[in-house]
């Protein structure tokens, strides 16, 4: 639209003691649109300016009218949102223009969307008193169910909802948890515009990454589950018994270090045994301890016995 003030005297002439207005141009929607938040402006600054004895509106009007709902102080906070982020997913998923003026929502547009501007405020307002219950969300042209598994609720939905935020504002829709006849939970989305499979925005867009949220939750609790299972198998001899290859190639190469690691001559450095004597209450530490030494003396080089450095003879 285009705005701009313009002066207007009540004689005609120039100067002091006209009137300033504010003009807009465009079409109908846009106009409305830009005058409503004009209003909401004026009356953010000067409360009463427009709501001053104003009561709610229903017109039966099926082209563009406006509709008014009067809020109470905490109904308007809620249906507000921070930054106004409520408001706007609202507006943005039924397709009318929604803008509150002090403590009236006025509601702008054709009948069909006003009445489901209408429809959304109310079931965001019934939220704060519990669960929904919708039983004619299958015959909408504005709704598509989705049934959520049990163990994927939790993930879809976030942390007070916070995925299912996150996924209105990229889709321009309006998700929540609903009740149908029968009782039973599923996920409700609610917009005008039912997209396609390649558009970022619609009802098909948040549907498909509803369904990537429960891909992947699957995908983890799976792999979850086979850690679990890894974990439980039993250790030891049942655990070589349940994978032979493995311990087939852990003996093959324990034998082949053994087969490569050098060796000492024994026998061979010794030209004569220890006394029998000599050894007499040893133990077999001991007596191999003292085995080493002899051979040691025997090829003539000088043996450690605790600090003192002493030549043995035969």
């Amino acid at each position: 639209v285009l705005m701009f003030f313009m002066n207007k005297n009540d004689g005609g002439g120039k100067g002091r003691g006209g009137s300033e207005k504010l003009i807009i141009f465009g079409p109908q929607r846009a106009r409305r649109g830009a005058e409503l938040k004009v209003m909401s402006g004026v009356e953010t600054k000067n409360p009463g300016s427009f709501t001053r004895g104003v009561r709610e509106k229903t017109s039966s009007e099926r082209g563009f009218d406006t509709d008014r709902m009067v809020f109470k102080d905490d109904e308007l906070s809620y249906a507000l949102g921070k930054e106004g982020t409520t408001r706007k997913k609202l507006e943005g998923a039924a397709g009318a223009i929604l803008q509150y003026v002090g403590h009236v929502a006025f509601i702008a547009g054709t009948l069909k969307e006003r009445k489901r501007c209408k429809e959304y405020i109310s079931w965001l307002l019934a939220q704060r008193r519990g669960s929904v219950t919708i039983t004619n969300a299958g015959s909408r042209d504005d709704a598509t169910e989705m049934f959520i598994p049990e163990n994927c609720k939790g993930w879809v939905t976030g942390n007070r909802g916070s995925e299912l935020r996150r996924m209105e504002q990229e889709t321009g829709t309006y998700m929540f948890m609903a009740l149908d006849e029968r009782g039973e939970e599923r996920l409700i989305i609610f917009c005008h515009d039912a997209g396609s499979k390649v558009s970022p925005q619609g009802r098909m867009a948040a549907e498909r990454l509803v369904n990537e949220m429960i891909q992947e939750k699957l995908r983890d609790d799976g792999a979850v589950a086979a850690a679990a299972a890894t974990a439980a198998r039993p250790r030891g001899a049942a655990a070589t018994a349940v994978r032979p290859r493995a311990a087939a190639t852990r003996a093959r190469a324990l034998a082949l270090a053994d087969v490569e690691r050098p060796r000492r001559p024994a026998a061979a450095s010794c030209a004569r045994p220890i006394p029998r004597s000599c050894c007499a209450g040893a133990s077999v530490v001991g007596r191999r301890r003292m085995a080493r030494q002899h051979a040691r003396m025997l090829q003539g080089a000088p043996i450690s016995l605790g600090r003192r450095l002493v030549e043995l003879k035969g």
